[in-house]
Order: C-alpha cells, then sequence, then structure tokens
C-alpha cells in the first residue's frame, strides 16, 4: 500500500479506487496451487499526463529460471523507462521481461520491477496479467473480497501527535533543568529482539502502542520505532555492534522482524500512524568502507560479500510495508559521510538495490531518514558551498575537504531528488535528526569568519564545532537543535529527536557488557583518530557508558549549548 494510487487484482475483477487498495489474492481456502501466479500492480504518482508503476509478481507455481510478464492497456499508455526488468510494448500490449540478475523465480517466489509512462484521458489498470503464458490472478474458487483498504497520509506528522516515550521522560525530567525538553517525542530503539517484549522489566513494543493509544486520545498520533538489529550490526564502529553476527540473517527475519511485525499488524493498533526508522549505519558502509578503500573494515567487506545487510532491510520493509499503517523511513546518512561525488551516487543506488530485495519494492519506502543519531548541523548560514576566498573555493578548506553539502538540510533536499531520479516515489518525504545538532551555547559563531585563508573563513563561521566531520561519538560541544516539528522545509516531512538525547554512543573506555556492545577508540577522549575522521582527535567527552546507557554529563551539556536556546 503507498500514499498514492494503488490498485492489485483479484481474478478478474478490479476494485480500485484514487486512494484505495484492491488485493491480487485466492480465498484463505483455496490451495496455492489454484492461483498460478499473482500481481501487484501499483500507480505510485500520477501527475495527469505521466505516472510511474511498481510491479511486483509472485510465482506460485513450478520454479521458473526465467519470466516474462505481458499485460494490455485498454487507454493510450506507453512505457518510457524501466528499471529491474526489460519492458517493452506494441500497440496497447506491454511485455516486462526479467533482467539477467533476476530470472529466477521459485515456487512462491517473487519479483519487482517498476516503470514511467505517458498517457492522455484515462490511466485504468490493466484487468489481466500473464506470467508465462499462463493468466493470474485467476481461481477456479471466483474472485475474492478484497480486504479493507489501508489508506496512508502523504506525511504521518502533519496533523499529529508524535508519541513521547515514558521511559525517556522520567530519565529526563529527573535532570536539573530537564522538565523543559520531558515532553519532547523521540524515537523507541528496538535495538535487539529482548527490547520486543522489554528489557529488564523495560517497556516491550506492545507497552509503547498501548501507551501511544491512550496518548492519541480522539486525534491523530504518530509513533516513532527504530529498527535495528542487523546481523553484523554497524560494521565500522565497535561501539554499537549488536547482538546477531554477520551470518545470522534467518534469526534476525523469525525472531525480530517476524515478531515486529505481527504485533505492528493486530488491528488494535490499525488507528496509529506507526513511522519505522530502518535499520541506522548499515548499506552505506557497503559504499564507503569497504576493500579498496583506505576507510574499508573487515567487517564491512564480510557484510559487503554475503550481502546480508541488503536482504535484511529488504526483508524488514516488506514485511512492515505490507501494514496499511506503518511508514518507513530508510536511514540514509548524513552529509559528512555520504556528501562526496564517489559516496552520494553510489549510496542512493545502494538504498535502491536494498528497497527491490527480498520481495520488498520501492513502494514500501515512504522516506528516507539523515542525520540519525549524528552531530551534523542542520544549516550552516555562514558560508556556501559556491564561496570562495582570494580565489580558492570553499569546498577546498578542510573542514569541507570537497565535500558538496555543508549541511543537513542540503544533503536531504539534493540526496531526496536523487531517490526520486531512480525511481522512488516523488512524493518522497525526508526526515532530518536534530536531536543533538544545536551548536549553540557562547561558542556559536554570529558571522562569517574571517577572510584571510578559505579556513579562517569556513572555521570561523561555522556551527558544527566538531574536530571532524567523521567524529560521531559523545562529541563535546554539542547542544539540542530545533525542536521536533512537521513539514518545516521542501521536501522535509519533519525535524525528529530520532536518538533520545542524554542516550550515549558508546563508552569511553572498555565496559564488559552482555550485549555485544565493543569498546570504539572513536569514543575516547585521547584517540587520536584513523582514517575515517582525517587522523583528528575524536573530540567525545569522557567518563561515557556504553551506548543506549543514561550519560547525564552529556545531556546538560545538550541542554546547555541547545539551539534555538532553552527558555
Amino acid at each position: 500500500m503507498t500514499r498514492t494510487r494503488t490498485a492489485m487484482l483479484a481474478a478478474l475483477t478490479l476494485v480500485a479506487g484514487a486512494s484505495g487498495t484492491a488485493l491480487a489474492a485466492h480465498s484463505a481456502n483455496a490451495g496455492a496451487a489454484a492461483v498460478p501466479c499473482t500481481v501487484d500492480y501499483k500507480v505510485q504518482n500520477d501527475w495527469g499526463s505521466g505516472f510511474t508503476a511498481a510491479v511486483t509478481v509472485t510465482n506460485n507455481g513450478a520454479a521458473t529460471s526465467s519470466w516474462s510478464l505481458g499485460w494490455t492497456y485498454a487507454g493510450s499508455q506507453k512505457v518510457t523507462s524501466s528499471w529491474n526488468a526489460k519492458v517493452s510494448q506494441s500497440g496497447a500490449a506491454v511485455t516486462a521481461a526479467n533482467e539477467s540478475y533476476n530470472g529466477t523465480l521459485a515456487t512462491g517466489g517473487s519479483a519487482s520491477f517498476g516503470f514511467q509512462g505517458t498517457y492522455s484521458g484515462s490511466n485504468a489498470v490493466p484487468a489481466t496479467f500473464t506470467l508465462n503464458g499462463v493468466t493470474c490472478n485467476v481461481d477456479a474458487g471466483g474472485p475474492t473480497d478484497p480486504p479493507e483498504p489501508g489508506d496512508k497520509v502523504n506525511n504521518p506528522y502533519d496533523g499529529a501527535k508524535v508519541y513521547v516515550n515514558p521511559e525517556w521522560s522520567e530519565k529526563a525530567a529527573a535532570e536539573p533543568g530537564g522538565s523543559r525538553i520531558a515532553n519532547q517525542p523521540t524515537g523507541v530503539w528496538l535495538d535487539r529482539i529482548a527490547a520486543i517484549n522489554g528489557v529488564n522489566g523495560g517497556m516491550g513494543l506492545r507497552d509503547h502502542l498501548d501507551e501511544a493509544l491512550r496518548q492519541k486520545g480522539s486525534g491523530e498520533l504518530a509513533i516513532q520505532l527504530v529498527i535495528y538489529n542487523l546481523p553484523g550490526r554497524d560494521c565500522s564502529a565497535l561501539a554499537s555492534n549488536g547482538e546477531l553476527g554477520p551470518t545470522e540473517i534467518d534469526k534476525y527475519k523469525t525472531q525480530y522482524i517476524d515478531p515486529i511485525t505481527a504485533i505492528l499488524a493486530d488491528p488494535k493498533y490499525a488507528d496509529l500512524r506507526i513511522v519505522t526508522t530502518v535499520e541506522i549505519d548499515s548499506l552505506p558502509n557497503l559504499v564507503t568502507n569497504v576493500t579498496p578503500r583506505p576507510t574499508a573494515t573487515p567487517n564491512c567487506d564480510v557484510m559487503k560479500a554475503n550481502g546480508n545487510y541488503q536482504k535484511g532491510v529488504g526483508y524488514a520493509l516488506n514485511k512492515l510495508g505490507d501494514i496499511g499503517n506503518v511508514y518507513n523511513y530508510v536511514d540514509a546518512g548524513h552529509h559528512g559521510w555520504l556528501g562526496w561525488d564517489d559516496n552520494f551516487g553510489a549510496s542512493a543506488d545502494m538504498f535502491k538495490t536494498a528497497a527491490t530485495t527480498e520481495g520488498a519494492t520501492v513502494a514500501d519506502v515512504h522516506g528516507f531518514i539523515v542525520n540519525t543519531a549524528n552531530y551534523s548541523a542542520l544549516k550552516e548560514d555562514h558560508f556556501k558551498i559556491t564561496d570562495s576566498v582570494n580565489g580558492t573555493s570553499v569546498r577546498q578548506s578542510k573542514w569541507v575537504d570537497w565535500n558538496r553539502y555543508t549541511d543537513e538540510l542540503s544533503y536531504a533536499q539534493a540526496m531526496r531528488d536523487k531517490l526520486v531520479s531512480i525511481g522512488f516515489d516523488q512524493n518522497l518525504g525526508m526526515l532530518i535528526d536534530t536531536s543533538r545538532n544545536g551548536w549553540g551555547g557562547t561558542a556559536r559563531p554570529t558571522g562569517p569568519g574571517a577572510t584571510t585563508s578559505v579556513d579562517t573563513y569556513v572555521d570561523g563561521g561555522r556551527y558544527d564545532r566538531r574536530t571532524h566531520l567523521g567524529n560521531w561519538c559523545n562529541q563535546s560541544g554539542a547542544g539540542l537543535g530545533e525542536r521536533p516539528q512537521a513539514s518545516p522545509a521542501a521536501g522535509i516531512d519533519a525535524y525528529v529527536w530520532m536518538k533520545p538525547p542524554g542516550e550515549s554512543d558508546g563508552a569511553s573506555k572498555e565496559i564488559p557488557n552482555p550485549d555485544g556492545k565493543g569498546f570504539d577508540r572513536m569514543c575516547d577522549p585521547t584517540y587520536e583518530g584513523n582514517a575515517r575522521n582525517g587522523y583528528n582527535r575524536s573530540g567525545a567527552l569522557a567518563d561515557a557508558p556504553i551506548s543506549g546507557q543514561w550519560f547525564s554529563a552529556q545531556f546538560q551539556e545538550l541542554m546547555k549549548n541547545a539551539y534555538p536556546p532553552l527558555s
């Protein structure tokens, strides 16, 4: 189901509306063999003279090593481009054939592809599809009733309250001055299998959803969940390693994603807007931290080779995307990670690969989130990427270092444009985590730096006071950023506090723990760096606990350096 027009075919009967859904499936008591194949044809975006569509075909017959899907348009539709299938057209008849890499269709297996087309007049959904010459969606038992439509809004944050996590709120309120922000909404992190039922007597997923219903009252409410437990998680940072080893993809699916999906699909929670942040710090690592890059790590090479990041993200998107009130936002790094030319486009392509893996389609992605749990400034006002000083471009400064972007807002908007250009929904929404990127306090510049050199100009004017954009752990001098708000800028669904302020990024020294979280020197304030931060000091605060645990000293500093300032 998508936020735009969705149509699925059942038998030879079409049930579809402007925002409706019809199901292509056989009745619950019919055997899979009775329906040779089913087709999910979704019009993702329609602008009156053209459209994009996503198609998923499921084979319920014998396995095949190649496939060809056919249909005939009733109107003037013409396919102009396609991806993940070779689409040709003769008159009104269209044929989509597999690419070399996705020809195998096992029994029960699916393949997904997309295309763009033009039309005039009406844009009716095709009535009949054939897979390798066999008509799909026809059951000897006749057509089945479609399920109730699950219409999604364009922006789940618009017109909605956002869930306040009572556990975080209690910790914040217990801090001196913390009551000023204790009622802000933050993300609920499902960072291990045990978190589904609750860790050490804490709230589990159902507890949070039940509390969300209470907070909702008669209005709309969005609850933010962080899906974060991939096999070999966060392969470039030991501090946030997880419980699952690199090969445990089946355990991820059956013991983590499947139970979460079952809970979220409970009709009891159907009136909540459930926002998921899907697997931070994963996919970009497969671009930036693998051989032959100087930033490569052995763990990231392993995860690229086994494909389990893509499989895990695709599986999560597919399962969660089937729930009508779930809005999936995939992690898209931040500008200080992916803003360089050799990272930007390759990462966008990697996101699409994951979003079309394990039965997922781009229609399962409502948007992307940037700067999750990071510190990059929302908007740098005192220098632009197009500025130059004495003939030297800002891009040549040590801080920018040939990056294309200076801040998260410009990066998020550019990444959105790129993702739409490669086939994601034209209504794609972006989230920016502003929980810790305020950089206020007495060190906040009020104007541009001196024009002595490009470095004095940039360093004297930048809000972000880190020693390097690659520093990510418990950063000294950081402050709370913009408060959570809906639709703050073009293409941005919301500023959010997905990372709960006050929760540590990682321990500043070795601390034994049962959660698989290692000691990363980037969390050690004495560490002098590596290739991923240009061999600069880590900038981390001292005396930090392991990731996710409460770090009072950091919370106090975040409030002190908040921008906008706290009143």
